[in-house]
């Protein structure tokens, strides 16, 4: 059971084993080993109360804008992508777009600039949610497109991490048009970290 209050958890943890040898919450990077707490003991739960990390910050903030449309975005360019976002997790978002005019082609299908420009402004986002406190710029965009999307169409993009590294950060974004359950364009970004 977790309890918020401002920015701290606390979390009410029931001990169910005569001892419990390892307790895990890796979420919020908290280990403890066993302590020899037992059930059989007048404490049958404890309390562990921690501020929330720069990643639940950003996260709760985020969170506020699930379903619905983002038009106020320090990116100016997501803003006037106006996703409206689905999920926010360290490490992934999820946002659904609607194809508007303005970003099709003279062939009235998405443009292939608009959907690399949806890849990069949402895995720099994504960058966002990690809590990391440098920042990091693209410096590489791989993109393959597969399948065309028109004007009206509802698509949705979705991000996670490849690799982590010290210097570089690799993540990927997956955009599909479920109407047609079809994988429209998959892209990789290499983000440098830059202080």
């Amino acid at each position: 059971m977790i309890h918020q209050t401002n920015h701290f958890y606390t979390h009410r943890l029931n001990l169910s084993s005569a001892i419990h040898s390892v307790l895990r919450t890796t979420d919020y990077g908290l280990r403890t080993t066993d302590y020899g707490l037992r059930t059989t003991d007048y404490f049958p739960y404890f309390y562990i109360t921690m501020e929330l990390s720069l990643s639940e910050q950003r996260l709760d903030f985020l969170r506020q804008s699930i379903g619905k449309v983002i038009t106020d975005s320090p990116s100016n360019f997501m803003s006037w992508l106006a996703p409206v976002l689905v999920k926010a997790e360290n490490g992934i978002l999820v946002c659904q777009y609607t194809i508007r005019k303005e970003m099709t082609n003279p062939y009235q299908i998405l443009h292939g600039g608009v959907t690399a420009g949806i890849i990069d402004d949402l895995i720099g986002a994504t960058v966002f949610t990690m809590g990391l406190n440098e920042r990091y710029t693209t410096v590489s965009n791989y993109i393959d497109y597969f399948a065309p999307a028109s004007e009206g169409d509802e698509i949705v993009a979705e991000t996670s991490i490849v690799k982590r590294g010290r210097t570089i950060l690799n993540l990927q974004c997956e955009i599909y048009l479920p109407s047609k359950k079809r994988l429209i364009a998959k892209g990789y970004s290499n983000m440098l970290n830059i202080g």
